[in-house]
């Protein structure tokens, strides 16, 4: 046994002659939301696939609760659940048929499996559902049918690839509250682009770009990667000249919002709020309001993945 679920060293992986990753590590505790974030064709498919043992790997390791997948995947796939981006749902099935169907193909126990389909139909908000044939469901609920399959034999460790892709805001909503309840027993790792999903629904973040690792840490060290480059001030008395504005050193561009309100761009200085609240006072410029604007979520990605806007 460990006490990291999850063991990624040195992984690898190459199509034809080019590298879709290269040498990425990481490791996922026993519970918790981490995200594998990346834009289109950074490799985090790749990575994910080969965790989940879809894909073989070219070098490296994964290890599954001390498990080495490619040495032994039977083994170590009993910890793993996974839903992949296009759920691999029967339609023609009703809800229970389904889940029974996914239980008895995990291999589980005959007198497990009922208990074990009402306890994920429960989590997930699907029991009201359980004689519906699955085509006959909302988008949000056949994603809580893939969710609840991938977490039917009561695994340690839970992917989700793109988990809200095409719902709506309310089902987004629904299933991101899902994801936070199911890992508060297990470790659960998404996989997504989008970075507001990221900052709404996970604790670590795994950041792949140009497939290599670019940041691995929690979403509080990923929103304060970046220090803050605008100062946000309202004056009653503003200078008429901008100018004024930007010979306060390390200012170096101005935004006039309204008449009393502008953005200050400055770069490197951590005195800079002192600089601006002495040359308010000193040209009577009657300063109500001044703070730190952090930079978005989207800056800090783009700055990671080495892009510029």
């Amino acid at each position: 046994m460990t006490n990291k679920i999850i063991e990624v060293k040195g992984l690898s992986h190459r199509y034809s002659v080019d590298w879709a990753i290269k040498d990425i590590n990481f490791e996922i505790d026993s519970k918790g939301v981490y995200g594998l974030l990346g834009s289109n064709g950074a490799g985090k498919s790749t990575t994910m696939n080969i965790i989940c043992n879809v894909l073989t790997q070219t070098e490296g390791d994964v290890l599954i609760n001390g498990i080495n997948l490619r040495k032994n995947s039977i083994a170590a796939k009993r910890y793993i659940g996974f839903l992949p981006q296009k759920a691999p749902l029967h339609t023609e099935m009703t809800v229970d048929e389904y889940l029974y169907h996914c239980a008895d193909i995990r291999l589980m126990p005959k007198n497990e499996i009922s208990k074990a389909v009402g306890r994920v139909k429960e989590k997930c908000g699907i029991t009201y559902f359980s004689k519906r044939i699955i085509s006959n469901l909302s988008g949000g609920y056949q994603q809580r049918v893939g969710i609840a399959q991938s977490i039917i034999h009561n695994p340690m460790f839970v992917v989700l690839d793109e988990p809200t892709n095409g719902l709506d805001p309310n089902q987004i909503t629904g299933i991101r509250h899902l994801i936070r309840e199911i890992a508060e027993e297990r470790a659960v790792l998404i996989s997504t682009h989008i970075l507001p999903e990221v900052q709404a629904a996970c604790d670590y973040i795994m950041m792949i770009e140009h497939g290599k690792m670019v940041f691995k840490g929690s979403i509080d060290a990923f929103n304060h990667y970046m220090d803050p480059s605008v100062v946000s001030v309202i004056m009653h008395h503003p200078p008429e000249e901008q100018q004024l504005l930007l010979n306060i050193p390390g200012i170096e561009r101005v935004e006039r919002l309204t008449y009393t309100r502008f953005r200050l761009h400055f770069k490197g200085d951590d005195t800079i709020v002192e600089k601006i609240v002495k040359e308010a006072v000193a040209n009577n410029w009657h300063l109500r309001e001044i703070s730190l604007e952090k930079e978005s979520l989207d800056k800090v990605f783009a700055k990671l993945s080495g892009k510029s806007f």
